[in-house]
């Protein structure tokens, strides 16, 4: 049983809304408006002359009284009713009478007398009791009254209480829109309402009631903030029926938290990019750019060993500065005549200075100036943009005169420094960040934190930067056919379909990480590190070779980190139709733990289907981020036990007490029960909440607390 009043002043609209509210909700609908007006009706009907200058107060009363309580009054209160067939005399319908412009010009003379109004709110309070029971039109799930005194007089214990209020010329434009469509009789709202305001408060809420002030809200808008009070409410009313059942039950403060949802983790809450400079970390191979991107970070962000061509994308890293933000880009090493990765690796570093406001130039002190730091210098002046040189690597002062050896490049002056060990790092930053502010403009923007955050995951080769590079529309990451191209983690934002999503394109997982040494290592660790950050695991399977235990292994590990799923079948364009049906009798088999994921079928190369990732990542995250009211949970799992209790065990049989939803991302339900539940009837839980609620895409969590009787003193 709920209870929604709602009052206000004339012209806000609370017929049209309440009556919408009553249907969205199946509630029966008491227009008291339309009691005021159809006793004046009746008094007029008999006769009374209203105009008079002072009437005949008692003579009203007992005609009023006559209406009410002789059987003479009846209104409908089915909200879908038409207003033409909604309030009845002996029987007759006056429904379009009693709006009638004489009707409305003389109902604040009744209204205002004070015994006439005990009266009505009698009869008001009739209506609204009489829908709790089973009998009434709504079968008792409660009614939705709307007038004078109804918030504070009439049911002030209402469940929802609403004060609907509008500016008077908003109101008196609506009136006057309303006559003018036949709908109610032409009125001054201002002197209605002072007439009214004379024996009834109706245009300050008292304690407790919800103002909505729908001066600039359109009619949907007004029905959305009520339904959003009304949902509120019957969350609360369910929250309290259901906790009572864990009286008499040992708890504990977590406990406490949990039912009183005051643990319950929320999502995180969007905001928007900054515009900042982009400084790209550009030089020949194993000069140190990583070391150096390192030690600006403050953090082992990006892969580092002793070799050669380790850092092989552009990849980019939000930064920071005696105060100012900056997007620091590391890129792999640049060689000329150089073929195969070699050459996607130069092409992704000179892409990064060409996007870049400012260009630190690494090269190496120890090795001192070489060919390719001087072919590199030509690149660096055709694409005009200000660059620092660092000489890495002078770890002394011996190193520090070597370093002006490199005046001869013609970049200003030389800043040696040893990435390794912050020497004469931050005198380097200094000079980086000046020249960012002095840059033309700054074409970055720091990473939002609210982004949705979507890992590509997968074994080698499955194709994942090729993904990267169809959805952002560009050579983002170095594809090539050799296993474990990528090795740092690539974030890029990408736009699909008017949403910005922040992608992390990650080395493929390995079968056996403990095997793994150097830059493959720590690729692997920075990968775990990936799908903890990401919200979203699109895990890619090489559809055009069986499917290995690695691919299993690499599902497992998003599932198991809690992270919503698209399971991405790549290279379907290279099947036939005996590979086609083998496919599908492994996602049979081999896919039952995670048959609640949704399945893409793509070709990342050709673009193939990829336009179909959209709709499937977006019913992942919202499922990732629902929330099951506490009331509906418990309502739903007490339907659930009825029809299928758990099974007897020793003779005793556990006993679902409380549910509530713990958090979100992902959803973790916490289940208080008289004894343990097994795993079989727990997985029977989950999916009928599936069947129920859905959560397409999100693996879901259940916990349960076995809680005892408090014992007795």
């Amino acid at each position: 049983m709920i209870r929604i009043a709602i009052d206000g002043p004339a012209g806000v609209g609370k017929s049209s809304t309440a009556k919408a509210l009553a249907r969205y909700y199946e509630l029966a609908y008491l227009d008291t408006g339309a009691m005021y007006r159809a006793a004046t009706w009746w008094c007029m009907h008999r006769g009374i002359d209203l105009d008079a200058g002072q009437p005949d107060e008692r003579l009203i009363t007992e005609t009023v009284a006559e209406l009410f309580t002789q059987g003479h009054f009846d209104i409908n209160t089915d909200p879908g009713a038409p207003d033409s067939e909604r309030v009845f005399c002996d029987n007759e319908n006056i429904s379009e009478a009693i709006r009638s412009s004489e009707v409305s010009s003389h109902v604040s003379v009744v209204s205002s007398i004070i015994p006439v109004r005990h009266l009505l709110i009698a009869a008001q309070r009739a209506y609204i009791a009489e829908e709790c029971a089973e009998h009434s039109f709504s079968e008792g799930r409660g009614i939705v009254a709307e007038g004078r005194d109804i918030t504070d007089v009439v049911a002030p214990n209402a469940e929802v209480r609403i004060l609907l209020t509008a500016r008077d010329d908003v109101r008196q434009a609506r009136r006057e829109r309303q006559a003018k469509a036949g709908r109610a009789g032409a009125e001054d709202v201002s002197a209605r309402d002072a007439l009214d305001a004379k024996v009834t408060n109706f245009m300050v809420a008292p304690d407790g009631v919800a103002t909505i002030d729908n001066s600039e809200l359109t009619f949907e808008q007004t029905l959305d903030v009520m339904i959003g009070l009304v949902d509120d409410a019957i969350e609360e009313k369910e929250y309290a029926e259901y906790a009572a059942n864990l009286e008499g039950y040992e708890l504990d403060e977590a406990d406490e938290a949990l039912i009183d949802g005051s643990s319950f983790q929320d999502a995180e809450r969007l905001s928007g990019p900054k515009q900042v400079g982009v400084l790209a970390v550009v030089g020949r191979p194993n000069v140190g750019k990583s070391t150096l991107v390192n030690r600006i970070l403050g953090r082992r962000a990006a892969v580092v060993e002793d070799t050669p061509g380790v850092t092989r994308d552009r990849v980019s890293y939000d930064a920071e500065w005696a105060g100012v933000d900056f997007k620091l880009v590391d890129t792999g090493g640049w060689e000329a005549d150089v073929e195969g990765i070699d050459s996607a690796i130069a092409s992704q570093a000179q892409i990064a200075v060409q996007l870049a406001d400012g260009v630190v130039f690494v090269v190496d002190g120890q090795v001192g100036l070489t060919a390719t730091d001087e072919r590199i210098v030509r690149m660096l002046r055709s694409a005009g943009k200000p660059v620092v040189l660092a000489v890495n690597k002078s770890d002394d002062q011996a190193g520090e005169y070597m370093a002006s050896e490199f005046w001869k490049l013609g970049l200003g002056e030389p800043y040696p420094i040893s990435a390794l060990h912050g020497r004469g790092v931050g005198d380097l930053l200094d000079a980086a960040v000046d020249a960012l502010e002095h840059a033309e403009h700054t074409s970055g923007f720091m990473t939002p934190d609210g982004l949705r955050r979507v890992a590509l995951v997968g074994r080698p080769n499955v194709g994942k930067s090729s993904l990267l590079n169809q959805l952002a529309h560009a050579e983002r990451a170095v594809v090539n056919d050799l296993a474990g191209t990528t090795r740092d983690p690539v974030d890029e934002i990408v736009d699909i379909d008017g949403q910005d999503y922040l992608f992390i394109d990650t080395a493929g997982i390995k079968r056996r990480q403990h095997k793994l040494s150097g830059a493959e290592y720590y690729s692997s660790l920075r990968t775990q590190a990936a799908i903890e950050r990401a919200e979203l695991a699109l895990v890619l399977f090489d559809a055009s070779v069986p499917i290995s235990d690695q691919d299993l292994k690499v599902m497992s590990t998003a599932v198991d980190a809690g992270r919503a799923v698209v399971l991405v079948f790549n290279k379907w364009d290279l099947m036939d139709e005996f590979d086609r049906q083998r496919m599908e009798r492994l996602w049979k088999t081999e896919f039952d733990r995670v048959t609640w994921a949704q399945r893409v079928n793509l070709s990342a190369k050709t673009g193939w289907h990829t336009n179909r990732l959209a709709k499937a990542m977006e019913t992942a995250l919202q499922s990732w981020d629902t929330r099951i009211p506490t009331g509906k949970l418990n309502a739903f799992l007490g339907k659930i036990q009825a029809a299928h209790p758990h099974p007897l065990r020793g003779g005793k049989q556990p006993r679902i007490l409380f549910a509530t939803q713990a958090s979100s991302r992902p959803p973790r339900f916490v289940i208080f029960a008289t004894g343990f539940l097994e795993h079989g009837y727990r997985r029977f839980l989950e999916r009928s909440l599936r069947e129920e609620f859905g959560f397409e895409g999100s693996p879901i969590q259940i916990s349960v607390n076995v809680r005892e009787k408090k014992k007795r003193k």
